[in-house]
């Protein structure tokens, strides 16, 4: 039977089944007692399971099956809930979405999962998981005795890089490795080691030194110290692949204290906690709505279309808003009645028509806001910070377009609220603020624009702070950091390069990120703007088109010719006189309500042929890109339409402020004026 028929399908359900996973899974975190959320997180476990064997996705079913074991223990009440559980959970969901993307990405679906499975298998017997870390210490111990307490020295330039490497994010490993007795080509084994290692790991030192491993002068034991990114368990097992290797034990190197840790998150070697199971504490008695099954929604009616299908559906009713305008055209000369009844019937059913594709291609923010609980849980505990995300607004729909390019944006700002604006449960009880942060992300229609906000309640943005590092980085001088406004000197953060962190981390750090969102929302017709109080929070307002293909835009004719500028852009038009033109360094501008604003001539710009005699008044259309303003100078306004935007193509991706064109309905091509890039 040919599974590729159904391959798409099982991805996508995959993946629902998988978000269910983890939003279940951070409700139960907050709610331990309502095991009706167990029961949820368990249906769609289960659905995975079996869709996964189904496919032949062996390693998928297998894990989906150790991890619906726990969950049904955990409902069963045979297994109490705990932190260290939620993290191994937490772990399993994370390998299961990495081998459905393998698999979306072509893959086979397999990875290594022997450490979570382990921990999920012993969760099961009833055993801590916190047990596997004193197993792992006492192997460790073993080996130290068993080598005779020997430790690995390091020389200074070994121990810079060590540091230098923890400064970036890399851990650092001792590995010892052990051969079985009866292996023969032990140098072969080291070098298949090496080899197996230095794909993902940089090897720092060996003990004994290499050229001893290579004329096979030790015993059957070595190590090598590594940095990477890679887990303890992921290293452990790669290693353990390598025929005739009889034992990995992996050890943290802990730099700070020049001492040795188990690869944990959590806990220290030296103070693991003892977990104690009192069946006494069960809980034996629920109220009456916990006792109930979930109430079962009606399934809604839906089918799944590819995006690439309806980008052809609309190519085609581009076509026939063209094939309408010329028939509308017909009509007019010929003055027929009939063919007059007949178009405007026809441009009623097209205008629903088209109503009915847009929506079509929306899609809600949900999709794109459901990756961030899990992040965001994932990040308060790596910065060792109490954070609660509250997700409004997340039914409101963007086009699938749109949607596609958000979600790197948004990250980045969520990561940069954790990072920056909330602060450490320490400091924010010393400011007299609830120890848990507040991250408010939000989303809502308003016009033809959507509008997401995030919001926090941390530090806010110190303003001097910011200006100082401008001026250190040349980003400005003092005599102009003496003008700016709060909003301008906020604005400073999304300069390129600019980052006040004072240590680089995973988080932040690199100057990198909120140049890229600026840029990033501006690419897609949209714009950001920041509002902060320092120690009450900051408020990140991202303002978004409905859609990227359907536009409301002024169309303006330049010569003979004609231009269509986005609405988003314009702030108003205006009638000028040649006479209230002035110079100012070159350029000619007038004043504007009291400001220089800069003119564009629209006929210079494109090199448009003239053929007509200019006249005493100009045609001005005010334009905007963040606070900056400038005037487009065309010879008349034509209207106001909503266009189909089509793309020129790659022949033409280098024309000079344009990012489109669009077909009338007279069939004449107009071009769409990029605001964006004229005022850059």
């Amino acid at each position: 039977m040919d599974m590729n028929q159904y391959l798409e399908v099982f991805i996508e359900e995959s993946k629902e089944h998988l978000q269910t996973c983890s939003e279940q899974l951070l409700v139960l975190e907050k709610n331990p007692e309502d095991l009706s959320i167990v029961n949820e997180i368990f249906r769609s476990a289960h659905t995975l399971k079996g869709m996964s064997a189904t496919m032949g996705y062996e390693d998928l079913a297998n894990l989906t099956h150790k991890m619906e074991n726990v969950l049904d223990a955990i409902r069963n009440s045979q297994i109490v809930l705990s932190p260290e559980l939620f993290d191994v959970i937490f772990l399993a969901v994370d390998d299961l979405e990495a081998m459905v993307m393998s698999i979306a990405e072509g893959g086979d679906g397999k990875r290594n999962v022997m450490g979570v499975v382990h921990q999920l298998e012993m969760i099961e017997k009833g055993e801590s998981p916190v047990s596997s870390i004193i197993a792992e210490v006492a192997a460790a111990s073993a080996v130290l005795e068993k080598e005779e307490m020997t430790v690995v020295e390091y020389d200074e330039f070994e121990w810079t890089v060590l540091q230098q490497s923890k400064d970036q994010g890399f851990s650092s490993f001792e590995i010892s490795i052990g051969l079985r007795e009866d292996c023969l080509l032990k140098a072969a084994r080291v070098f298949m080691v090496f080899e197996v290692l230095e794909k993902s790991c940089e090897v720092i030192k060996s003990h004994p030194p290499v050229e001893l491993l290579e004329e096979e002068q030790f015993d059957q034991r070595f190590t090598i110290t590594v940095v990477t990114r890679e887990t303890s368990d992921e290293i452990k097992n790669k290693i353990m692949k390598v025929s005739e290797v009889d034992q990995v034990v992996v050890i943290a190197l802990d730099l700070e204290h020049l001492r040795y840790a188990a690869h944990s998150k959590d806990y220290k070697v030296t103070e693991i906690p003892k977990q104690e199971t009192n069946n006494a504490e069960l809980p034996t008695e629920y109220d009456d709505k916990k006792k109930q099954a979930p109430v079962k929604t009606a399934s809604s009616k839906t089918i799944r279309v590819n995006i690439e299908r309806l980008d052809i559906l609309m190519n085609l009713f581009e076509e026939l808003v063209i094939d309408r305008g010329r028939l509308d055209q017909i009509s007019s000369d010929l003055d027929n009645q009939e063919l007059h009844e007949t178009v405007e019937r026809m441009s009623r059913i097209t205008s629903d028509l088209q109503t009915i594709v847009l929506n079509m291609r929306m899609v809600p923010v949900e999709t794109v806001f459901n990756r961030f609980p899990k992040m965001v849980r994932q990040l308060a505990r790596d910065l060792n910070k109490k954070v609660n995300l509250e997700i409004n607004g997340a039914e409101t729909e963007l086009d699938r377009t749109v949607i596609d390019e958000i979600g790197d944006p948004l990250v980045h700002l969520i990561r940069n609220a954790m990072d920056h604006g909330i602060e450490t449960p320490e400091e924010r009880l010393a400011k007299g603020k609830n120890e848990e942060g507040k991250i408010l992300l939000k989303a809502y229609h308003s016009g033809n624009h959507v509008f997401i906000e995030i919001e926090d309640d941390g530090a806010g943005i110190n303003k001097d702070r910011v200006l100082n590092k401008a001026l250190s980085n040349g980003i400005l001088t003092k005599e102009t950091a003496a003008t700016l406004t709060d909003k301008q000197i906020y604005e400073l953060i999304f300069a390129s390069g600019f980052s006040t962190a004072e240590t680089i981390s995973d988080v932040s750090g690199r100057g990198v990120g909120l140049d890229v969102v600026k840029n990033t929302i501006e690419s897609l017709g949209g714009s950001v703007t920041i509002d902060s109080k320092e120690n009450e929070g900051s408020i990140f307002l991202i303002q978004l088109p409905l859609t990227l293909s359907i536009i409301s835009v002024m169309l303006v004719a330049i010569q003979n010719e004609k231009y269509a500028i986005p609405l988003s852009s314009i702030i108003e038009t205006a009638i000028i006189k040649k006479a209230d033109i002035m110079n100012a360094h070159n350029q000619q501008v007038i004043d504007f309500r009291g400001k220089v604003l800069p003119l564009l001539f629209l006929k210079d710009i494109f090199e448009v042929p003239i053929n007509q005699e200019e006249e005493e008044s100009l045609s001005v259309v005010i334009v905007r890109k963040g606070d900056k303003l400038a005037g487009l100078v065309v010879d008349s306004f034509i209207g106001q339409l909503e266009i189909v935007l089509k793309s020129l193509g790659n022949y033409l991706t280098s024309a000079f402020a344009i990012s489109g064109a669009t077909i009338l309905g007279d069939g004449q091509v107009a071009l769409i004026i990029d605001c964006n890039t004229l005022i850059h």
